[in-house]
């Protein structure tokens, strides 16, 4: 039976901030390791292929690792080679961290990041119109 805090509820269900800076401080393990892992794994399809992020579930479970690369052409080659080296990989997370049980990766573009990118450099490229304010 789970335990009651003094409202009488559950501790169960409700909102636990410790789960915020667990699952952030596993997604820098993850980012960090993933990152490590990629360069003993040496395949030049992950060369130059940046992590950006890693999202954790709340039950560390599952991690999603957002890539970005300088090509976007090059990204079905990119999946092509985490899904090949993606069980390389989160046996490296598990021999290098204290985790319990490493999670599984899931490898997918950063298209947020592109899209910053492309919106910058639309903005860059627009004239600049001068707002003078209205004179009455």
């Amino acid at each position: 039976m789970a335990r009651r805090d003094s409202s009488g509820r559950g501790r169960r269900g409700g909102h636990d901030p410790a789960a915020g800076n667990r699952t952030a401080k596993l997604g820098g393990i993850v980012r960090r390791l993933v990152a490590e892992g990629m360069e003993i794994v040496d395949d030049d399809r992950l060369a130059m292929v940046s992590i950006t992020g890693v999202d954790v579930d709340r039950d560390l479970y599952r991690a999603v690792v957002w890539f970005t690369s300088l090509d976007d052409d090059h990204d079905p080659e990119i999946a092509e080679a985490f899904d090949e080296h993606g069980g390389k990989l989160r046996h490296h997370l598990a021999t290098q961290s204290k985790l319990r049980r490493a999670p599984i990766l899931e490898f997918r573009p950063d298209l947020a990041l592109r899209s910053a990118g492309r919106i910058e450099d639309i903005l860059r490229a627009s004239p600049v119109i001068e707002d003078h304010g209205e004179e009455e």
